[in-house]
């Protein structure tokens, strides 16, 4: 397994990796998918923004990314970022999404982040134990901010101190 920076050559399988979860599932509550000029646009703001976006490849394919962004708009928010992790089903529990996390969190704590935090729908109780198992502490639940699939679901804000 190699984790790396993602490139504009990623898009395409990013997009397929990210389409599913937006389309099938109510992990994210967006339900636009992407293009594959929607993630080149997305690596590139990243990119302009001192933020990173990192890619599993395991045999030579792309299984999963990771990236991260300022969590809300301000120079106050300055040091608290918030992440996406996706992974290709077949390779979860192969320490992929760990991989990638560690890659987040550190590119995040070497750009001057203090916090992360993660923004999981109450549909993924499996997020919730990922992030858990990582040190992410819950911090708050806001009830019934999220709509898919014609019903209301909770978000749960976990949050790890990247820097003492």
């Amino acid at each position: 397994m190699t984790i790396r920076p993602a490139t504009e050559a990623d898009a395409a399988r990013i997009a397929a990796l990210w389409n599913p979860v937006i389309r099938d599932t109510d992990i994210t509550f967006n339900p636009v998918e992407k293009s594959d000029a929607d993630v080149v646009a997305i690596l590139s703001q990243r990119a302009a923004d001192g933020h990173g976006f990192f890619v599993a490849e395991d045999g030579g394919a792309v299984e999963g990314f990771a990236t991260y962004f300022q969590f809300r708009g301000g120079r106050g928010y300055a040091r608290t970022m918030e992440h996406t992790v996706i992974l290709d089903p077949a390779v979860r529990g192969r320490g992929l999404g760990r991989a990638l996390m560690e890659a987040v969190e550190d590119h995040a704590r070497q750009g001057g982040a203090h916090s992360i935090f993660a923004g999981v729908s109450s549909g993924n109780p499996a997020g919730i134990a990922f992030h858990a198992a990582l040190g992410y502490r819950e911090v708050a639940v806001l009830p019934e901010v999220g709509w898919k699939f014609g019903r209301l679901l909770d978000l749960h804000l976990m949050q790890k101190i990247l820097t003492q």
